[in-house]
């Protein structure tokens, strides 16, 4: 396998952020006040109000395909529904980030905080008819961290882990090597499912196409770039308690169709040839919600928010922090968010998802878009002199860097130019490299690149900070880390490694804040917006109900209302 090959693989940057923007101000102010109202949680968001009716096919659209079905070896977007679907993990998140059980109905932590004792279900049960059991469990663990797996994202949030050992059929004692405080957090994400332990023995290869789970639904088929179908697993009962639901899922069967075109999953949706789209168009999300007969929401990812830029802090001219922070200041936020979502997407000008437990709203504004101030930041720099062209210049270099990125539907090159456009108007020269994404990969863990268009990194705990922003998490010869612009700062190390040791909720909202400073001051990235997850469906779509951890859709308490087809 070519490096270029084992980094797509191992990249987890479904889409590389760029963006930024201009539009006039009463635009601006219209998309905050729309965004804020279709981005509030509501009270029956996460917990079914009342049991639904069995029955019928519930037929949905997304963008894109996984290209594989093996959730621990891949990062896509989609596997954090897709998951929900087939699979169950072994803990759950409740509404305010609280760990509660699931396949574990309960566990005890060590004081040293290096030995979790999980006591499992005994009434757990395969598709294929295997037991759910801690022998299970300990396949699971391996497989995510096998090498063979190749796991972007699972084998490295459970990476403390070292071994386990089975005590009995249903008691499973994992062993880690630190104390590692979002254990459990992690194993609630959907990355983290629990695979069936004969095909992880047996057959897994056989995973990528044909998975076999513990969840309320079964795949029939799986045709790659075209679609999915899936029937409803008979004598289901173990859904999360805090979801509100009991039994079988209602649907016999859900028709997944792969529809990378937004205007054709916006106008199957409008005509009633879909019901459901899990990638619902921000484009249309006015005529959506003009349109009686659909309905469409807007909510927030956790973790982390989407970063614009990724300076590399160790090449011109971005080793300066306080060119970091005046290039930070001059993106209008308000203008990419507008252009990236058309009014659906909440700017952002911190570094933690609103939404996160432990977010301090306290830096919110420290680097809000402020144009006066930073033309006053890059005078102190020493660039108050221009070029002919405008450009600042000092001991005869211009002020210039080059934004890597490439072009993508969802991230079109045009909201790099309005970057660019909001730069010049400060005397910043950025130049825009349009680059195939494997190349884009290999400069990217590389180094090789002054900026970069970042994206954003899903997670459901603060922890996401320590996976970005940790010098532990600077790529080597021998490791692929997400730090990729090489920033170090060692009270945020400090901060985001005692979080890592400690449970305590007081304690945790201390360092998480002393760590949400330390960013706003030393601005690794410019964030804009929060990452929003925008659904849309017909009327007839009743008991939705969204995952706690990736504020994505449950399909287990949908049921469809047949007289309003």
């Amino acid at each position: 396998m070519t490096l270029t090959t084992r980094l797509a693989r191992l990249a987890l940057i479904a889409g590389i952020g760029l963006l930024g923007a201009c539009k006039p101000a009463s635009e601006a102010t219209r998309a905050t006040v729309v965004n804020a109202d279709a981005s509030a949680s509501q009270s029956d968001d996460y917990r079914e109000s009342s049991p639904g009716k069995p029955g019928g096919t519930l037929r949905l659209s997304t963008s894109s395909d996984t290209t594989t079905l093996d959730l621990h070896s891949i990062s896509h977007g989609n596997t954090q529904w897709l998951g929900r679907i087939l699979f169950d993990c072994l803990v759950y998140q409740d509404e305010q980030g609280n760990i509660t059980p699931w396949l574990a109905k309960s566990w005890e932590i060590s004081p040293d905080g290096k030995t979790y004792t999980f006591h499992l279900r005994d009434d757990v049960t395969y598709s294929d008819g295997e037991k759910f059991n801690a022998r299970a469990l300990q396949l699971n663990l391996e497989h995510m961290r096998d090498p063979k797996t190749k796991s972007p994202l699972a084998a490295a949030y459970i990476a403390p882990y070292v071994d386990g050992r089975i005590i009995d059929e249903y008691t499973f004692e994992a062993h880690l090597r630190e104390p590692y405080s979002p254990f459990l957090d992690v194993l609630a994400q959907s990355y983290l499912s629990m695979l069936s332990p004969r095909q992880i023995v047996e057959a897994p290869k056989s995973i990528a196409e044909h998975p076999i789970g513990t969840g309320p639904f079964v795949l029939e088929s799986y045709t790659r770039d075209q679609g999915l179908n899936f029937v409803k697993r008979k004598g289901y009962h173990w859904a999360p308690e805090v979801t509100g639901h009991q039994g079988e899922a209602y649907l016999d069967r859900l028709e997944v169709s792969i529809v990378p075109e937004a205007m054709i999953r916006f106008s199957s949706l409008e005509s009633g040839q879909s019901d459901f789209t899990v990638d619902a168009p921000a484009q249309n999300a006015k005529a959506i919600r003009q349109n009686p007969d659909l309905h469409i929401r807007s909510l927030i990812r956790k973790g982390n928010p989407f970063r614009s830029l990724q300076f590399n802090t160790e090449k011109f001219p971005f080793q300066d922090v306080v060119v970091r922070r005046a290039v930070t200041k001059a993106v209008d936020r308000d203008g990419i968010a507008w252009i990236a979502g058309f009014g659906e997407y909440q700017p952002k000008s911190d570094f933690l998802a609103s939404n996160t437990r432990f977010y301090d709203p306290a830096y919110k504004d420290v680097l809000k878009y402020d144009v006066a101030e930073a033309n006053r930041l890059l005078d102190s720099a020493g660039w108050e002199q221009r070029d002919a062209e405008g450009y600042r210049v000092k001991n005869g270099r211009r002020l210039a860097a080059e934004l890597l990125t490439y072009e993508t539907g969802a991230y079109p090159s045009s909201i790099a130019v309005a970057i660019q456009a909001d730069l010049k108007k400060v005397g910043f020269q950025l130049t825009i490299d349009i680059a195939p994404l494997p190349q884009i990969l290999e400069k990217r863990y590389a180094g090789n690149f002054q900026v970069i268009a970042a994206g954003y990194w899903h997670t459901n705990t603060p922890d996401g900070l320590y996976i970005l922003y940790h010098s532990k998490s600077i790529s080597t010869p021998s490791f692929i880390g997400q730090n990729i612009g090489s920033f170090r700062d060692e009270p945020l190390d400090v901060a985001l490694s005692a979080a890592r040791q400690t449970t305590d909720p007081v304690e945790l909202q201390k360092l998480y804040s002393i760590a949400q400073q330390r960013l706003t001051e030393n601005v690794p990235a410019a964030p804009v917006y929060e990452s929003h997850v925008l659904v849309a469906y017909r009327n007839a779509v009743k008991g939705l109900i969204f995952d706690t951890s990736h504020n994505t859709p449950i399909f287990t308490t949908v049921w469809l209302d047949q007289e309003a087809k």
